[in-house]
Parts: C-alpha cells; structure tokens; sequence
C-alpha cells in the first residue's frame, strides 16, 4: 500500500476480526453477513471524506470480512460508485431486530455493537494519519443514530418496538424526531395495528420507588456509612428541590461523586441505585448507569479519545456515569491519551450538569492522587463515599444471600465451617482481596464440587441436590483438609 496510509489492511483486519468476535461471542454468529456489510457501508461513509487514494480505500475494503466469512472483491469502478451514492445514514433493519432481542432478553448486544462501530470506524478514519472534522462528524451521525435506537427501550412500548420503516425515506421527519413522535403517539394511543391485526398495549413496568429503592439499598450487606451517606444526600437534594419550587434561592452543588474503596465492596451496586433515586426524586430523568472504564474511553489516536468518550457520555445522558479505576486515566503521563479523556469528561460534567451524573471510582491512594492530578477534577468531585472492606460475618452473610437466591443450602457442619473460613479470609485479607467477589467465586467453585459429588449418586434427593457439606468446601478453597469429617468439627 503507498504511504500516504499509515496502516497495512491485513493489521485492519486483524482489528476488525478482535472487535467483531467479541461481538459474535455475545450475539451469535448468525450476524456476520449483516455485520461485514453494515460495516463497508459505514467505511464508505468515512472515506468519502478522506483524502486517501481509490485504491487505498479498495484494498482496505477487502479486509472488511469476519472469520469464516468470504473475502470480498470490491473494485475501482463499483467501490468509487458506492462512496459517491452514500446518502443519510440509517441504521440497518439487523439491528432494529438486535434491539427489540435485547429489550425482550435484557441483554445488552445491541450497545456493544455501538461501541464495536465506535472503535472500527476511528481507526478507518485515522488511516490517513487524522481525523478531520467531517469524519468526526460522520462517525458522530452513525453513533448517535444507533444509540438513539438503543434508548428506545426505555420508552413506552406498544407494539413492540419501533417499525423501522418509518424511518427508510429523508422525506420524512429526522430520525431522533420521528422515533420521540412514534413513541408519543403509541403511549397515548394504548395500542396499534401491525399487518391488519390489533395489539393489546403492554403495560410499562412502573419504576421503582424511593421508598422501594430505600430498602434495596437498607438489604444491602454492611456499608452502614455509605448507606448513612446516601441518604444524607438523597435528602439534601429533596430539600434544594423544594426550595428551587418555591423560588427560594440554593447554593451551587455538585452532584458527582467518589467512591473510594477495593474491588467488590459494592460500588456498581450503590452507583445502579444512586442513578434510579436521583431518577425517583427527579433529579435525573432516566437514572440509567452506564459503566466503563480506560479501555472505553481512552482510543490510540489524536482526536478519536474525544470522539470515543463522547459516545460514552452521550449513552449516559439522564442517567449515571460510572468510571472504574479512574485513576488509570492519569497515570500514564503528559502525552497520555487519558488526558484527552478527562479534558472532555470535565466538560461535559459543565455543558450537561443538570442531565449527568459521574461517579469515580478505585483504590483509596491512586483516587487521591488521581484527584489532585487537574483543578477541575478536584472543584467537581467533592462528595467521598468510602467502601470498607467486609468483615468474615458481612462475606458470610453475602455467602448465604447467594445460597438463598441460587436454592442452596449448608448442612450444620457446611455452615459452621463456612463461617471460621470466610473470619479466617478477612483476617489474613491482602492488598489484592475481592471481598463479594471473591466469596462469589468460591460459591460457583462449591457449586461445581457439590455437583461433581451429587452426579455419583444413584437417586439424588432434593435435599441431596440443594444441601452443601464440608466435603463442598474444598475446592472452593475454604478448607484444607478433604478428609474432614462431623467428627473432627
């Protein structure tokens, strides 16, 4: 390839093939014909703003295949045709279906791909060693376009979803318009026809509470502090509220948050419950939690880390941001990349104070140092919620939760030695501990043990089937000795 490029195809490819796998590997591979085209659509787009050779654009067409796919042969003459006939975009009728299968499934395929196109589409765009405003532009058009698609999963739904031919023509109204009309019209309308035949309207599920989400947050295992906190400030936003209804005036606040503490302490709990009290108190409208962390917002190029970031920021809108290990965004030094993601993060923490929330999170020291490393950060964040470790009663309560929710329970020696095991792990924590995490490993460790045992029974019993016993122990790494008996307890 001449060098006006300045990455072979087969490297692209090698891109294409690591970001569509992790795609596959959630949605399937039914997908991947649907998938390669929607994809050259996309890189016509780009190009046709790019200042690279017919030729260059050709060569990297061709690599736009996923494993298992046939290698396509585009051509000069029907590659140039294509790029000069690329008119509005719209998102393609695969991923309405991948919509309405994750609005159905709780699932979350159709994002991924959001984030998958995000990435694929800025290394097209950098290939030519920029990226200049109109592919940013461009990128921006598919992105927003498709997480738009991706919202309407939190709007009232009465026939199932949008149809997505009411969005094929240019003639009709603008994508973001049509889809808040449609949904606007269904809610109030209670139900619509589809191919002559009339749909009952699904009832919406009611959002929780405040109340509802007060006692989420009382169940929760340990945190008293941070429970304390919580509501500390649930209750102080309430109040500025109030006074902002009455015309009473209200100091600035900043409602983005710290949280400071090892990993499995639940955070992302308290963050995805924060998010939906802000939106019962409304504070947020939707209250939505996206999480991320370095990788999703920190791209290889000048100029994609603030197109890349501004995705993130875009899906979090109404809701809450959550970062994880924050600090990585700082530690890599004056020209690091990361810093381009905090530049952006702060202003749009400014441009969108009222509709985002964002919470910061990691070890207690590098949050700290993470903090003080820009004067921005330190004026927005000023709330620290601090995660204690938990103690050996807190994982042994957290143990037989998941126990309780999965229909397992301890025989009287399983618990008794559970309950020295988990004391034991609190006690000789190091800095690496996982707290709830590491007690959900050993619970699918004894799950799997239990299962291995229960398989060399003739006629296992439901009490056979839900009951663990010391024995169980073992491979969760729990006990030590495999010989254990009631009689040694």
């Amino acid at each position: 390839m001449p060098s006006t490029w300045n990455r072979a195809p087969e490297d692209f490819h090698k891109i294409y093939v690591e970001n569509t796998e992790s795609f596959y590997r959630s949605a399937g591979k039914s997908l991947k014909k649907d998938v390669d085209a929607f994809f050259t659509d996309c890189a016509f787009r780009i190009w046709s703003h790019s200042t690279g050779t017919t030729q260059e654009k050709v060569d990297m067409a061709n690599e736009i295949y996923s494993k298992g796919q046939e290698k396509p042969n585009w051509l000069l003459w029907n590659m140039t045709e294509k790029v000069c006939s690329s008119g509005e975009f719209l998102p393609p009728l695969f991923f309405w279906s991948l919509v309405e299968e994750d609005a159905r499934s709780n699932t979350k395929n159709s994002r991924l791909l959001v984030r998958i196109t995000t990435n694929i589409l800025l290394y097209l765009a950098a290939c030519d060693y920029e990226i200049t405003d109109a592919e940013a532009t461009a990128i921006t058009e598919i992105t927003d376009k498709l997480s738009a698609l991706c919202d309407s999963h939190d709007i009232p739904r009465s026939s199932g979803g949008l149809n997505p031919f009411d969005f094929v023509t240019s003639a009709a109204p603008g994508f973001l318009e049509n889809a808040g009309a449609q949904n606007t019209q269904n809610a109030q309308q209670g139900e619509t026809k589809t191919e002559g035949k009339a749909e009952t309207e699904q009832e919406e599920k009611p959002l929780p509470s405040q109340e509802e989400l007060l006692e989420q947050l009382d169940a929760l295992i340990g945190l008293e502090e941070v429970k304390k906190d919580v509501k500390s400030l649930i209750n102080l936003i309430k109040v500025r509220k109030l006074r902002t209804d009455h015309e009473l005036p209200v100091p600035p606040m900043s409602m983005h948050m710290v949280f400071m503490g090892n990993p499995g302490t639940g955070k992302t709990t308290v963050a995805r419950l924060m998010g939906q009290l802000y939106a019962a108190i409304g504070a947020l409208e939707k209250g939505q939690l996206i999480e991320t962390d370095r990788s999703g917002l920190v791209a290889g190029y000048v100029g994609q880390t603030a197109i890349k970031t501004q995705e993130v920021i875009a899906s979090a809108l109404g809701g809450v941001l959550f970062i994880d290990e924050a600090y990585s965004l700082s530690s890599g030094g004056e020209n690091d990349y990361g810093r381009e993601a905090i530049e952006t993060l702060l202003k749009a923490m400014e441009d969108h104070r009222d509709e985002l929330v964002v919470i910061v999170a990691g070890y207690d020291e590098p949050m700290e140092a993470f903090l003080s490393s820009n004067p921005g950060l330190e004026s927005r964040f000023n709330k620290y919620f601090y995660f204690p470790d938990y103690t050996g009663e807190e994982l042994m309560g957290i143990f037989q939760l998941q126990c309780k929710k999965n229909g397992y329970t301890l025989s009287e020696e399983a618990e008794k030695l559970a309950k020295e095991a988990f004391n034991k792990m609190y006690e000789e924590r190091s800095d690496n501990f996982g707290n709830g995490r590491d007690v959900r490993n050993r619970f699918e460790d004894m799950v799997s043990r239990q299962s291995d045992r229960i398989a060399q029974m003739e006629s296992p019993s439901k009490e056979d089937l839900m009951t663990f016993l010391p024995e169980d122990l073992v491979s969760a790494g729990l006990i030590e000795d495999p010989s254990l008996s009631s009689e040694d307890v």
